[in-house]
């Protein structure tokens, strides 16, 4: 990433964490999500559908995209394991040799453990220019503890390095101290009792701070303070629409940016992308279902789409 504290600039990460959502906030949208547990759900039917969908004349793109746009992480997990169960071969694999482009990097995304493409997607933020600077942010800082914790725990064991150490090699500065932080996990608890003095205390420290310790102030503050506590002091904003924002940018590109497309409409379908779609079609005047439909082409609109699930009127 190479990123130092002078090309970020003092605004950059405060404007990026001032809007991310922190993990125990958004654990609680889970209703908000437009991929629910599928109800009628049979692992066996499914998991044979899958197998005619890649054994057929021809793969059958739309049954794939059905079922697995149509499940919950959980029971893709499911579907996977009794794949493997039945037909002694690996799924993931099996529709990787199947798929290709965009929708096979769709489908991978869709079939993998939580904290597997956390790993990959923070591993090549952390790899990149500065422009993946917020996503490494955004891993960290939404991602709640046990599954932080997770996420570290498969970072090491597929790329053979601690996260911890590629960020002290990729970064310096302030965006060092922060990342760090952040994968330190020393965030308070909740008790239940909001301290207002304190949260004053933090609002006022934040008023005084100027110039290079605007950073040295905020960055200690956002990533030990609580999230009720942070609410209070008014440092958390507008989580929806911060990914709303990313999610135009993306679109707005000459070609659109499948990789943020796809990392944020798959890690937060189950969450709050209900609440982005809100934000978007307020923001920009149209919903996020049909800019997708008019930007992305090729096989993977279809995958998009349903993950995004309907018009907004």
């Amino acid at each position: 990433m190479s990123a130092s504290a002078g090309k970020m600039g003092p605004s950059l990460t405060q404007e990026i964490l001032s809007h991310l959502g922190l993990a125990s906030k958004t654990a609680a949208w889970g209703t908000l999500g437009t991929l629910r547990t599928f109800l009628n759900f049979s692992v066996d039917k499914d998991a044979q559908r899958l197998l005619r969908a890649i054994t057929g004349q021809g793969v059958d793109r739309s049954a794939i995209v059905d079922v697995l746009t149509n499940r919950s992480r959980e029971q893709r997990q499911l579907i996977s394991r009794t794949f493997q169960e039945r037909t002694q071969q690996d799924l993931l694999k099996s529709l990787q040799a199947a798929l290709s482009g965009n929708l096979e990097r769709i489908v991978m995304a869709l079939l993998q453990p939580t904290a597997q493409f956390d790993a990959q997607e923070l591993r090549t933020a952390l790899k990149a220019s500065d422009s993946a600077v917020d996503v490494a942010i955004e891993i960290l800082a939404t991602r709640t503890p046990p599954q932080l914790q997770e996420c570290l725990a498969v970072y090491k064991h597929d790329f053979q390095v601690e996260a911890v150490d590629d960020i002290t090699s990729e970064t310096n500065g302030i965006l060092q101290d922060l990342l760090l932080a952040l994968v330190k996990g020393g965030r308070d608890s909740y008790s239940g009792i909001i301290d207002y003095n304190l949260a004053e205390q933090d609002v006022q420290a934040l008023q005084r701070a100027e110039g290079p310790s605007t950073e040295e102030t905020w960055v200690p503050l956002f990533t030990q303070r609580n999230p009720e506590h942070l609410i209070q002091a008014s440092v958390i904003k507008n989580t929806p629409l911060y990914f709303a924002d990313k999610l135009h940018q993306a679109l707005q590109e000459t070609e659109p940016n499948y990789q943020v497309l796809i990392r944020i409409l798959i890690s937060r379908c189950e969450t709050d992308l209900l609440s982005i779609r809100a934000e978007f079609k307020k923001k920009f005047g149209k919903s996020l279902y049909s800019s997708l439909q008019d930007a992305v082409k090729g096989d993977c609109q279809s995958a998009l789409l349903a993950l995004c699930r309907a018009e907004d009127m």
